[in-house]
């Protein structure tokens, strides 16, 4: 979900998918407003290893937790204002003047809780950063470093958790990040390609 990162497919198939009319393309269920279209055309499932994007990526799946996707995608932009373009180095030295002032931005989830964790899972992540070289390294792990295309059939429930994630919040929970139950990491997950969870009949398979 971070700035109009284009699409990582492969060129056959992009261009496969540019030759058909808005009309013709097959989307995801939820993909039902001008927002989210734009958000599943172009971002969801797409691999992604740009650690400033994977840490917006934590933090916005960690606020919506209790809320629709949708009302964090309306939300995105005043997030990115709000938290410094999500850069972990000045978040993780927000103060208490600094939260005190969140809790007044209206553009963004108000509750306590998810800026606190918002403030220390920068500080995790720079963690990880400096044993690692990358939080893309250490996160990728958790797939084998190889995006996984399920092969779910159309009506088939996609799975709110798996094996993977249940490892992802474990270990994430042991370095000290908040909001990072399963389920959540499921959802980070598919939005950044570790998984591939688009219909058999969508257009973005």
């Amino acid at each position: 979900m971070v700035g109009a990162t284009p699409r990582a497919a492969n060129e056959a198939g992009d261009n496969e998918v540019n030759m058909k009319t808005p009309r013709d393309l097959v989307r995801c269920g939820w993909a039902s407003n001008e927002r989210s279209i734009l958000y599943h055309d172009r971002e969801w499932g797409v691999p992604q290893h740009d650690d400033r994007v994977l840490f917006e990526f934590l933090i916005l799946e960690g606020a919506q937790a209790g809320l629709s996707w949708d009302t964090i995608l309306k939300k995105r932009e005043s997030y990115r204002a709000a938290f410094d373009g999500f850069d972990p180095r000045k978040i993780a030295l927000y103060d208490g003047r600094k939260r005190q002032a969140l809790m007044r931005d209206a553009g963004i989830i108000r509750n306590r809780l998810k800026i606190a964790a918002a403030i220390q899972n920068a500080k995790a992540f720079l963690a990880i950063k400096k044993e690692f070289g990358s939080f893309d390294k250490y996160i990728w792990q958790f797939v084998g470093g190889k995006a996984r295309v399920n092969a779910l059939k159309s009506g088939q429930q996609i799975p709110a958790c798996t094996a993977e994630s249940d490892a992802m919040s474990k270990d994430l929970k042991r370095r000290g990040f908040r909001f990072v139950g399963t389920t959540i990491c499921y959802a980070f997950m598919q939005a950044t390609g570790m998984v591939n969870d688009h219909l058999p009949d969508c257009s973005f398979k």
